[in-house]
C-alpha cells in the first residue's frame, strides 16, 4: 500500500521558516519522481517543487524559487522541504505527491498545513 504522510506544518509570521517531512513507504521511492505540490482555500494545486531520484537539482517554481529547498533521503525514504522568507501567500496545505507535479499530481498524502499571518 502507497503511504505519504506529511509532517511539520504550523503557524509562523511572516519572514519565518517552518520545515516539513513528507514519510514514504509501499513503492520503490528511490527511484520515483517525487514532488511537493500546495493548494490554498478557493484555488487550484500549485505544483511547488519536483525531485528527481538522481543528483539533478530540483525544479522550483517561479512563486517559491530561492526561499523553499526540497530534498530527499533515499535510506530514510523521506522527502523534505525547508520554507524560509514565509510569505502570507504561503499560505496552504502541502502535500508530497509521487509524481512529477508539472505533468499531473499523482498519490498524494493527507497534507500539512502551513499558515503565515502577522
Amino acid at each position: 500500500e502507497v503511504q505519504l504522510v506529511e509532517s511539520g506544518g504550523g503557524l509562523v509570521q511572516p519572514g519565518g521558516a517552518l520545515n516539513l517531512s513528507c514519510s514514504a513507504s509501499g513503492f520503490p521511492f528511490s527511484i520515483a519522481m517525487m514532488s511537493w505540490v500546495r493548494q490554498a482555500p478557493g484555488k487550484e494545486v500549485e505544483c511547488v517543487s519536483v525531485l528527481y531520484p538522481t543528483l539533478q537539482s530540483p525544479y522550483y517554481a517561479d512563486s517559491v524559487k530561492g526561499r523553499f529547498t526540497a530534498s530527499r533521503d533515499h535510506t530514510e525514504k523521506t522527502l523534505y522541504l525547508q520554507l524560509t522568507s514565509l510569505k502570507t501567500e504561503d499560505t496552504a496545505m502541502y502535500y508530497c505527491s509521487w509524481s512529477d507535479c508539472r505533468q499531473s499530481i499523482g498519490t498524494r498524502g493527507q497534507g500539512t498545513q502551513v499558515t503565515v499571518s502577522p
